[in-house]
């Protein structure tokens, strides 16, 4: 029997969800299907030789290969009723995306996922659009370019083509600073934990010239080729170099009311231009005195938990709903998904790493809970476990969300909050490697 059919029988109200592993947002998406009668089929990227170590009968299968994948997928449905697909993640995104043109369900086409993974791609997409675009070219990381002969001109910001939550995202100011970050860069791509991802274009790089200004992301939702702005983000702290961790989202937007309508329209844009038609969208852009100009456009709905900084409310209805909810039924066309973001600010503090080492000790957590419009902190991160700082990082230590009746009440909210948590970090004693020991004379 296929792991599909391992579940319940109802086939109207079967969906795909292609997601890592260890995806944050998994577990909600298993309440929520629990509670509204919808079978979960999950296709993650564990080792097909395990025998299904977390009882959820998902599909295995390899995101670095996502048209292998989608194959496996319909081989292991073997014709069964599908409603709806859903992705989490840049990775799974395209091996939902050739899924889903398999099995004849509204989705993004594969080659506009397939841009929006790419950086240099999707550079190349917003200037052929007539979008804006800071000057840009590709490199190998290896042999480094010299930036004199290669014309490069700073400042300027260095960047893996698919690697995402800015790891790898440097800025250099001057040559010397480019050569120390095209070196870190090649290091963090050639070193075992991304190879093992499997990630395409890793002896690649983009540089391009830095851009000046604020930054927001927009949350989306396509339906039928029409964009539904969901939220637009303000991200107040700055992010300036020399690696681009990012921290606070806060919605609504302070910005002036003609701007996020420019945002609003750029996001139209630069989506339509990267051919993206059917599902979640989340994108970052910058806003300078030259106008909006967009960073990238992902084929997936906001990364890690920060999903639950978004509510939204029906009108008449008692009670709210996440955005993993809207979205569930966005796929499933069930009532419900036009749901008007909710009237009150929200926000999140994806909490920093402040250097890298072994996390020793988390303390202050019951005293930022108590903090005044604090709705929720989750710690994510592992005692004993070593946690890597940007830019060779991809993770957080945890998640912090606040509401009140502004965007500024929520994000003073989180600050406090963050001020009374400490976290005790130990440097990582180094590893001496097996070649490097010394045999004794006459061993």
């Amino acid at each position: 029997m296929s792991p599909a059919a391992t579940k319940t029988r109802n086939p109207a109200k079967r969906l795909l969800l292609f997601t890592a592993k260890l995806g944050y947002q998994t577990r909600s998406f298993e309440d929520l299907a629990r509670t509204l009668g919808v079978q979960l089929v999950y296709v993650t990227d564990r080792c097909k030789q395990l025998e299904d170590p977390w009882g959820d009968h998902a599909i295995p299968v390899h995101f670095e290969s996502p048209e292998k994948a989608a194959h496996t997928v319909m081989g292991a449905l073997r014709g069964q009723d599908v409603r709806g697909i859903l992705a989490l993640g840049d990775r799974p995104a395209a091996a939902a995306a050739y899924a889903a043109r398999g099995l004849g369900i509204d989705y993004n086409h594969p080659a506009a996922v397939e841009a929006c993974r790419n950086k240099l791609r999707m550079r190349e997409v917003f200037r052929d659009a007539g979008l804006r675009v800071p000057w840009f070219r590709g490199f190998p990381v290896d042999p480094t370019p010299e930036p004199a002969l290669a014309g490069i001109s700073f400042p300027c910001v260095l960047k893996p083509l698919s690697l995402s939550a800015s790891q790898g995202v440097m800025r250099a100011d001057n040559g010397k600073e480019f050569l120390a970050a095209a070196e870190r860069l090649r290091r963090l791509l050639e070193s075992a934990e991304i190879r093992a991802t499997r990630e395409p274009n890793l002896d690649q790089m983009i540089v391009e010239g830095y851009l000046p200004g604020k930054e927001v992301a927009v949350e989306g939702l396509f339906t039928d080729g029409v964009l539904r702005i969901l939220a637009i983000f303000d991200k107040p702290d700055p992010l300036e170099g020399p690696y681009f961790e990012e921290t606070i989202y806060v919605t609504p937007s302070r910005l002036p009311e003609s701007t996020q309508r420019q945002i609003e329209k750029c996001a139209e844009d630069a989506t339509r231009a990267a051919g993206l038609t059917h599902g979640p969208v989340h994108a970052e852009f910058r806003i300078n005195d030259e106008g909006v100009w967009p960073i990238e456009v992902a084929a997936r709905p906001i990364g890690g938990l920060c999903a639950r900084a978004l509510k939204f409310r029906a009108s008449g209805a008692h009670e709210e709903i996440g955005l993993e909810e809207l979205l569930l039924r966005h796929a499933l066309q069930m009532p419900g998904s036009d749901a008007p973001r909710e009237a009150q600010a929200s926000g999140v503090m994806m909490i920093p790493i402040p250097r890298s080492g072994i996390l020793e000790s988390v303390s202050g957590v019951e005293a930022a809970r108590a903090t005044h419009r604090v709705t929720e902190l989750i710690i994510t991160a592992r005692l004993h476990d070593y946690i890597a700082g940007w830019p060779e990082g991809s993770s957080y230590l945890g998640f912090l969300f606040a509401k009140g009746s502004t965007a500024e009440e929520v994000e003073g909210a989180i600050r406090e909050a963050h001020k009374k948590l400490r976290f005790s970090i130990a440097p990582r004693l180094p590893v001496e490697h097996p070649a490097t020991h010394r045999i004794p004379a006459g061993g």
